[in-house]
């Protein structure tokens, strides 16, 4: 017996073939259609089941989520909303799934809030959105490591454990071995880390940038693609504590090259998954149209999600400095009319999500990157300008979303990335080994950043990053 996932099935031709296929009953109707989904495709197989030839105990036990494995003849469906089906020759229960057990959970067939859903993260993969959302993860994902292997980058893993904080931001969580009631202690009464595991204060990392860079400054091009951290305390629909960064890092490349390099690469990823996730980029699309329809005007997607992807695929990205946007942002109607809930007044400002939608979504039409930005509010490792006041820095700016890639030139004078360091107060004894990188061999090199989540929110449509990861993490939560 030829064995079969649900999706080959549905796109098979070979009629009047005899396979087998094994999943979980989506719906049981009459005590004769069964809807089997294995987690392969969004839509379910109807097997049908010739109930006077099969035992009542079988029957009573093919309920709504219980896994079973079915023998059948493929054929066409004499029913409406499917091309084939299969008429059943047996079917052997693995799995039971109580009726009154099943009740109680997200499995039953009714509408459930995302909220309910994360509740019982553990079953809601089950579910068709986040079914679907979790595929188009899965292809994003294949899809980056495609990209850079086609391009001839080397896959870099970077330490998760770090004495570095590469960003400067100080939010990050510890990581030791010490008993927490009785630590030793130092003559000033102070932790003594020396007697830690490590021998020094460690942490998970926030990003694996730094390594990435000694990497690429040995073989050229490299990419880094893994779990970073950061003990932000935020609730916000667009932060996690735990979250995936995909992080390139190029030598001999200036911010043009980078820029380049992320906007095909962003091109690429989003092309392969409107190629490979065509039904469940339609269902999570419908799925978005119906969600919004209770939402005030103002809060709305601008797109629906296909022509969302579209925008960014079909759209030449507009390169725009940051002097010309904060000039644009100040003399635009939301400024004036204090529409913005950050109102900006002078160069220098820090942009926010609404002020780079505006740009995107209302002033360029287009996706956008921003360029040289103020040194102050970008980090120590960004390449000075010739004015001493900007950066080699970059942002893209995506519709509905704002802020998607941000990276740099990064400082390959020496002496220009000490003082820097110096003067933000950054450890150069910790960081000696990056230092020392700029002393043998130094070029010009450049790199960028792109959370993996705030991509898969806006390729599913989703509004809440918790709900394309498969298990959130995020303050006084790490269930499951």
């Amino acid at each position: 017996m030829i064995t079969k996932k649900v999706s080959e099935l549905l796109q098979s031709d070979q009629i009047l073939q005899e396979y087998k296929v094994s999943g979980w009953v989506r719906a049981f109707r009459s005590n004769r259609f069964i809807a089997l989904n294995d987690g392969s495709t969004l839509h379910n197989i109807q097997c049908v089941v010739d109930f006077e030839n099969t035992d009542e105990e079988v029957l009573k036990q093919i309920n709504i989520g219980a896994a079973v494995a079915i023998e059948g003849t493929l054929k066409e469906s004499e029913g409406k909303g499917q091309r084939v089906e299969i008429e059943v020759k047996s079917i052997e229960i693995l799995g039971e799934a109580q009726p009154e057990d099943i009740k109680k959970t997200i499995l039953q067939p009714k509408r459930h809030s995302l909220e309910k859903l994360r509740e019982q993260a553990h079953l809601r993969v089950r579910t068709n959105t986040f079914g679907a959302v979790m595929r188009v993860r899965s292809k994003l994902a294949f899809a980056v490591h495609e990209y850079f292997n086609n391009k001839g980058f080397y896959y870099v893993n970077t330490p998760v454990i770090t004495g570095s904080d590469a960003e400067g931001a100080g939010e990050m969580f510890k990581v030791t071995n010490m008993d927490l009631k009785n630590p030793p202690k130092d003559e000033k009464g102070n932790i003594d880390f020396s007697k830690d595991f490590f021998g020094k204060e460690t942490n998970l990392t926030v990003s694996g940038q730094l390594e990435a860079e000694t990497f690429a400054l040995g073989l050229g091009q490299v990419y880094t693609f893994g779990p970073t951290f950061r003990a932000e305390n935020s609730n916000t629909s667009r932060h996690l504590a735990e979250f995936w960064m995909i992080e390139p890092e190029v030598a001999f490349c200036d911010l043009e090259g980078n820029i380049d390099l992320a906007e095909d690469f962003i091109q690429y990823v989003l092309k392969y998954i409107t190629e490979h996730c065509k039904d469940d980029l339609e269902f999570l699309e419908n799925r978005l149209l119906q969600e919004e329809k209770s939402k005030p005007e103002k809060d709305r997607s601008p797109m629906p999600l296909r022509e969302k992807i579209d925008f960014v695929l079909k759209n030449n990205f507009k390169r725009v400095s940051y002097t010309e946007a904060i000039d644009i942002l100040k003399n635009s109607k939301p400024n004036k009319k204090k529409k913005f809930n950050y109102i900006i007044e002078e160069w220098g400002a820090d942009l926010q999500s609404e002020h780079e939608r505006y740009l995107v979504e209302k002033h360029f039409k287009c996706p956008v990157v921003l360029f040289d930005y103020p040194a102050d509010i970008k980090a120590f490792y960004m390449r000075l300008n010739d004015d001493g006041k900007t950066v080699r820095a970059m942002d893209i700016l995506f519709p509905g979303i704002g802020e998607i890639v941000g990276g740099s030139q990064r400082e390959e004078r020496y002496d220009v990335l000490l003082s820097k360091m110096k003067e933000l107060g950054v450890d150069e004894k910790e960081l000696w080994w990056y230092l020392e990188t700029r002393k043998f061999g130094t070029c010009k090199h450049s790199g960028f950043g792109l959370g993996f989540e705030r991509l898969v929110l806006f390729a599913t449509g989703m509004t809440n990053i918790r709900d394309v990861i498969p298990y959130p993490r995020t303050p006084q939560n790490a269930e499951f």
